[in-house]
């Protein structure tokens, strides 16, 4: 008899996860019209996610991309986790940076654990607070139970629209401007508002709603969080697809694609079992925060993946323009693994340094929620900073390197149009050694990453994804004991200390 039997698993498959989606309701708009959730212009962004599924399933990823859960025991997969020890901090980075090299960009699915590990924390301190008059922590367990049971694609809709905004959420001319209560009823609440810029809501089955900043005594009403399916009453989301320009003929290694949505709550019902917080205007602003300290967290993932796509385009651009040994190239290449590198270095240092701790204004540290795993702020902050105030500092080294082939690159027609072809192959030919073929793949990949709209929509999300790097930097300095280094430097100086 085995002593140490092999815990169930209860992940998914791919083929799982979309049967599953092509039986949601319609609530999906695009361009004027309702669509499904397995649209075919949704196929790339569907391919995305599939990576995830297919991850945890491989004997070679098990290890970075399931994970034990704490309330059942059962294998799951990672993006349904709550971090129980530095350790899964520091392989959900590893994870998220693996998985985001094999898709050449986000892996569409850290949204959703970010906010089940700010939530897990938010909802057991809120009934504290409310000394067992509410059960928030209790929903949101049994709610987590099936979520990972299920193995489920969750994403988290935090942006708010924020309407006039130089004004707070209770001084705004339309109340809905913010996602807020607007009913308590017995059974649950009742929610109006719309949150946006929402990854992939538009392929996900439970949609996390979270505040978007700190709230005041008299704005209780918008320090709600809860969860509802993706397709619930109610519920509407407009749609926009971030897809590559099609091709019949150099087709690319991978054909991601990428969905965000203006996810609109009218009077949508609550039951109680899915509201997680509901008034406690504190924890609603820690909630915010803990929400984008989780997700700056995976950034440090994400962004050095992108960064090694960066680098990898920049060296073979040297190497087909027989630049790659001028000093210049060789700056720029080591430009980008600074950042990359620092940015991943700074999270695996939040990862190390994380506690069941959050900061406080006015109390620093203090333990926080039940015990899981809340990553270093100062670190997962400096990494997101770094990275996101790079992001357009690498398209120009990019387009230092490339010239301005990109910019005009023949269409796939006319690049197999049996006229033009042997003349467009004579006059794109720029490195004997490469391929010709090779080198038209590589500089259709590369115009894909830096000057089409799908590239402008990636540098806009690596920019701001997570926070802009305006956020991080408040963040930092409120955080970081700026105090100390003042005395510091009274005290080397020979000043009386404050």
């Amino acid at each position: 008899m085995n002593a140490n039997p092999k815990p169930e698993s209860v992940l998914r498959t791919k083929e799982d996860y979309f049967k599953r989606l092509k039986g949601m309701k319609r609530n999906l708009y695009h361009d004027g019209h309702k669509i499904d959730r397995d649209d075919e212009i949704q196929q790339a962004a569907l391919s995305v996610m599939a990576t995830t599924f297919d991850a945890a399933t491989n004997p070679e990823m098990a290890d970075l991309c399931t994970a034990t859960s704490h309330l059942t025991g059962k294998t799951i997969n990672r993006f349904c986790h709550i971090h129980q020890s530095t350790d899964d901090l520091h392989r959900k980075q590893n994870m998220t940076r693996s998985l985001c090299r094999k898709v050449g960009g986000c892996i569409q699915r850290c949204m959703g654990v970010d906010a089940l590990n700010a939530i897990n924390a938010v909802s057991y301190e809120a009934d504290k607070l409310n000394n067992g008059k509410t059960e928030y922590h209790k929903n949101f367990l049994k709610w987590l139970e099936n979520f990972q049971n299920n193995d489920l694609v969750g994403c988290c809709a935090q942006t708010d629209v924020k309407g006039e905004r130089l004004k707070r959420p209770a001084q705004q001319t339309d109340p809905d401007s913010y996602v807020h209560v607007v009913e308590k009823r017995s059974d649950g609440i009742v929610v109006r508002g719309c949150k946006v810029h929402i990854s992939e809501a538009s392929i996900a089955d439970e949609i996390l709603v979270v505040p978007t900043r700190a709230l005041m005594p008299d704005e209780k009403d918008y320090a709600v969080a809860f969860a509802v399916p993706a397709d619930y009453d109610g519920v509407k989301q407009v749609v926009s697809v971030h897809n590559y320009r099609s091709r019949s003929k150099f087709y690319r290694g991978i054909n991601p694609g990428y969905t965000d949505s203006y996810v609109i709550f009218d009077d949508v019902f609550v039951p109680w079992e899915r509201v997680f917080l509901c008034g406690e205007n504190d924890h609603g602003g820690l909630c915010a925060l803990l929400f984008a300290l989780f997700h700056r967290h995976s950034y440090s993932g994400c962004k050095p993946a992108i960064g090694d796509v960066i680098l990898g385009l920049a060296a073979l651009a040297a190497e087909h323009n027989g630049i790659q040994k001028t000093s210049h190239a060789r700056a720029a290449l080591a430009e980008i693994i600074k950042v990359s590198e620092l940015g991943y270095a700074a999270g695996f240092t939040a990862s190390a340094m994380g506690k069941p701790e959050v900061y406080i204004p006015k109390l620093g540290m203090v333990p926080y929620g039940p015990g899981s795993y809340i990553p270093n702020s100062i670190y997962a902050n400096v990494g997101r900073c770094l990275t996101g105030e790079a992001v357009f500092h690498e398209q120009e080294i990019l387009c230092e390197i490339a010239g301005g082939v990109p910019a005009t690159f023949p269409y796939e027609g006319d690049l197999t149009d049996p006229e033009l072809k042997p003349l467009l192959e004579k006059y794109l030919m720029r490195n004997p050694k490469i391929p010709i073929e090779d080198q038209i793949k590589f500089w259709m990949y590369f115009g894909d990453m830096t000057c089409s709209g799908f590239a402008s929509i990636l540098n806009y999300g690596n920019y701001h994804g997570g926070g802009s790097p305006i956020m991080e930097q408040i963040a930092i300095t409120s955080q970081y004991d700026i105090e100390d280094r003042k005395n510091l430097i009274r005290d080397l100086a020979g000043m009386e200390k404050k």
